[in-house]
């Protein structure tokens, strides 16, 4: 069997504008399919994250964690801030897992991580 081709990650959102600006906005992700009440963003060549309107999300929020890893995590964590985000934990290292970290929070109260790691995670192709 081949390897699967690309990952796709739905969320629910109560305010899927708020939610839109966001993700184009504030992490500069590219929207590639416009549902409706569901929207995709690309996050990398095979990795997607999509929300859908919804009138419920899951609690606590704070649970789900979306891990965006760069090596400019100061800039980003800097980025998302100035565009409102809320700060839950600002850069630190992290010498148990070898990463630095900052995390914010999403308009839908989802943590946002962004990381960069030590020793870099492999990058292969399909």
């Amino acid at each position: 069997m081949k390897p699967f081709e690309q990952l796709i990650t739905f969320l629910p959102s109560t305010d899927l504008q708020r939610t839109s600006d966001f993700y184009l906005n504030g992490l500069e992700l590219p929207l590639v399919r416009d549902q409706g009440d569901c929207k995709i963003f690309r996050v990398s060549p095979a990795g997607f994250i999509g929300f859908c309107s919804r009138i419920e999300v899951p609690s606590p929020t704070r649970s789900i964690i979306l891990t965006f890893v760069t090596n400019e995590v100061d800039e980003w964590f800097a980025k998302l801030v100035n565009a409102g985000a809320l700060v839950d934990k600002p850069p630190t290292y992290n010498p148990k897992y070898a990463i630095y970290q900052a995390f914010v929070l999403d308009p839908n109260g989802y943590r946002i991580e962004i990381q960069r790691f030590d020793e870099p995670l492999p990058n292969q192709s399909i």
